[in-house]
């Protein structure tokens, strides 16, 4: 794989379990509307897999 992927935040992490939430702080996403362009890796998309109710990808 190669290349980026956008990523926003659009669901609030409160409520979420730790690991969640550990796992959006790994991907660099904090506040709600927060975009981040990451490669695009299998570890990565492994995170996104984990939040993907919380998150939009592009």
């Amino acid at each position: 794989m190669s290349g980026q992927v956008t990523i926003t935040l659009v669901k609030s992490k409160i409520g979420c379990n730790p690991k969640q939430k550990a796992t959006l702080e790994a991907l660099g996403l904090k506040r709600i509307r927060q975009e981040k362009t990451l490669p695009d890796t299998p570890a990565v998309r492994g995170m996104i897999f984990k939040v993907s109710h919380l998150v939009e990808v592009k």
